[in-house]
């Protein structure tokens, strides 16, 4: 019960890492808000932990829609400890000169705006309450960039740095930022990551990390349930790695 009496807030938590935090949070003793812009998945995963969780649609590129996220979880848990901005587009593998700009400004939206969005959102309640934390789902993609992700890259490579950043400034006030960088996983995601999915590509893929796998929701979960818990209170500012060795 590492989390008992504290309410979370997790973004993209519909499906892959978000589904895993979200349960793994509950287990753990948190009331969770199961957010994401895929309403029917969101409230499958809250339908399914029960009573410690709301669904609430929300598209993370808007801000109105993140206040009114934060209002939610608020209104039925009466605070808000953690922030996990876990929601994360990315374009199609491939010549960063194909993207076009529509997708381009999707992803910073997403991969970068809904940061600010919540920070403005949240942090305010977290100072009134004493502390909390801010967690965002990065990537190993921010740490060692590849070619063929480079739009994708930049946005993770954005946010480790407002990880960084956030901690400084938001430490006076006992409210710890940091932020995961997982390898790819089986999420909805990977596809696009690899350019095609093929037993051929999947192999070359999962032979490029040490550890021999790909990431699994459970995974990241157990990570983001460290960095939520009291157990990490003196760590802040920073990407934790969760890759099986692939950074090295």
């Amino acid at each position: 019960m590492r989390l008992k009496g504290k309410v979370a807030i997790i973004t993209g938590a519909a499906s892959g890492f978000g589904e895993g935090m979200a349960r793994r949070f509950a287990e753990e003793g948190a009331k969770v808000a199961v957010a994401d812009l895929n309403a029917k998945g969101a409230e499958r995963v809250a339908a399914e932990i029960g009573e410690a969780a709301i669904a609430v649609t929300t598209d993370v590129s808007q801000r109105a829609e993140v206040e009114e996220l934060v209002y939610a979880a608020k209104s039925a848990f009466g605070r808000v400890d953690i922030m996990i901005n876990n929601a994360g587009y990315t374009h199609r593998n491939g010549d960063m000169l194909a993207v076009d700009e529509a997708t381009f400004d999707l992803i910073t939206a997403v991969n970068m705006k809904a940061i600010y969005h919540a920070a403005v959102a949240v942090v305010p309640t977290m100072q009134r309450q004493g502390g909390g934390v801010i967690l965002t789902t990065a990537s190993t993609a921010g740490l060692r960039p590849r070619p063929g992700l480079t739009w994708y890259n930049a946005s993770k490579g954005w946010a480790i740095t407002a990880t960084k950043s956030m901690a400084v400034e938001l430490a006076p006030h006992n409210i710890r930022v940091n932020c995961l960088c997982p390898v790819a996983g089986e999420t909805g995601m990977l596809e696009k990551f690899m350019g095609a999915d093929t037993p051929e590509i999947r192999e070359k893929f999962r032979a490029s990390i040490p550890l021999g796998r790909l990431s699994t929701p459970l995974d990241i979960a157990n990570a983001a349930l460290w960095l939520a818990s009291d157990e990490a209170a003196f760590i802040t500012g920073v990407a934790l790695e969760v890759d099986g060795g692939r950074c090295i």
